[in-house]
């Protein structure tokens, strides 16, 4: 059991604000996860629209070299850290000039609301960075952990009780996003300020080379590692096939819910709250089983359950049988699909961001998760758009079942890889 007594007093402070910014960061991103929905309904939004909506937050990652190297040689970064949320969550105050009637909304408020978002999202390889940064220094190593994922749960908990009401109050109006997004805007500035009251020491390490330089090395190393270490380059290649699996699926799915379903903004709400109830009470068990088996067979569980899901919502476009509960539309097979996603979202949460490490000695960390962000960027720049490209082919359940077909594909490499390598942490064994 965790104690509070094992905390020093710095320990103490930290966990206190980092418990606050959870709090903010999981209310905004509550309402985040109704975005392309919000395009769909309240924007008139196209299907191409949803697919660069679904590319915007991973496009953002193919600058995660450079900012890295921007954050290295940052001497305050406090400082910096304000100032970037600042310029990445005012421009939510624009939706202020949006009109509130469906009848007057143009093409030019589509891709208003396209840019806004896509300058929100470009704080991602700024800030997430930088968080673990300050958490790092300042929470010892045998607590980091305990107290990352208690923060983490608290901010998943606070995510569901604000996408039920962003749910609730975009059915009463659904122009009230506009408000929402206000919120966003000054909660995401608050939550960065309440983060810097951490008392983080800057550390500035002597660099010769440029930015420029610095990228061109960083390039070279992961080649390099992805040449050398057949287990990680069977990984990222099972990872790369997963990618499109998802990617290519995720602005169908939504158009599914949409406009085949034609699921309210609450039932959509419901949908997304069943499956990260599920995440959180999964989590605890597939965090301790991450580190006890290979990654790649934790990649081979990840996607078979990604499988399911799209199994299920296959099902759903030939058996649709619902019924209905204050006003919340369930589907007997939906249902099912989203069990399968709830427990794809509790391991993929680990396997994307923490996945990568058991590959690496601990110096080679960051260059391994470079590469593992770089390569996510690069399908995200064109997948989403391919899968709407292929909806428009194959229908709802073709681009379903070709996402089945991606995921048994890396689940092949990967189990092929285990059977040909085994691998020590940061050191492969033929």
């Amino acid at each position: 059991m965790f104690s509070a007594k094992r905390l020093n007093s710095e320990e103490k402070r930290t966990f206190k604000l980092h418990i606050v910014y959870s709090i903010i960061d999981g209310i905004l991103y509550g309402i985040l996860a109704l975005n392309e929905f919000i395009l769909l309904k309240s924007m008139k939004g196209t299907d191409y629209q949803v697919g660069f909506l679904f590319i915007i937050p991973n496009i953002v990652l193919l600058f995660s070299i450079i900012f890295n190297e921007i954050i290295k040689r940052t001497k305050h970064k406090k400082n910096f850290l304000n100032v970037f949320a600042i310029i990445t969550r005012l421009p939510l105050l624009f939706v202020l000039l949006f009109p509130n009637e469906i009848s007057q909304i143009k093409i030019f408020h589509q891709y208003a609301f396209l840019t806004i978002l896509l300058i929100y999202y470009f704080s991602n390889p700024i800030i997430l960075p930088m968080i673990n940064q300050f958490l790092k220094q300042k929470y010892t190593n045998n607590n980091f952990g305990q107290l990352y994922s208690y923060a983490t749960s608290i901010s998943k908990i606070a995510a569901l009780f604000s996408t039920f009401l962003a749910g609730v109050i975009l059915d009463i109006n659904q122009f009230y996003f506009k408000e929402l997004y206000i919120l966003m805007a000054l909660g995401g500035i608050i939550s960065i300020y309440v983060l810097t009251r951490i008392n983080y020491v800057d550390k500035i390490p002597v660099i010769k080379n440029t930015i420029l330089q610095s990228v061109k090395n960083s390039i070279k190393r992961m080649k390099g590692v992805l040449l050398s270490k057949k287990p990680f380059l069977h990984y990222q290649m099972g990872f790369m096939l997963y990618g499109m699996a998802f990617l290519t699926t995720s602005g169908v799915i939504s158009l599914f819910l949409n406009d085949a379903l034609d699921l309210n903004y609450s039932s959509l709400a419901f949908y997304k709250n069943a499956y990260n109830t599920l995440n959180i009470m999964l989590l605890p068990f597939f965090g301790k089983l991450i580190g006890k088996i290979d990654p790649r067979n934790f990649g081979i569980i990840t996607f078979s359950a990604l499988a399911g899901f799209f199994l299920f919502l296959f099902i759903t476009t030939i058996y649709d049988a619902s019924f209905e509960i204050w006003k919340i539309k369930i589907y007997y097979s939906l249902i099912i699909a989203y069990i399968f996603y709830g427990v794809f979202s509790a391991t993929m949460g680990l396997l994307w961001f923490i996945g990568s490490a058991y590959f690496a000695k601990n110096e080679e960390v960051a260059d391994y998760q470079s590469i593992h962000l770089s390569l996510t960027g690069f399908r995200g720049m064109f997948a989403p758009l391919l899968g709407i490209y292929f909806y428009t082919l194959i229908d709802y359940g073709g681009v379903f079942i070709m996402g089945i077909g991606f995921l048994l594909m890396a689940i092949i490499i990967l189990y092929r890889s285990i059977k040909k390598f085994t691998f020590e942490k940061g050191s492969e064994i033929k």
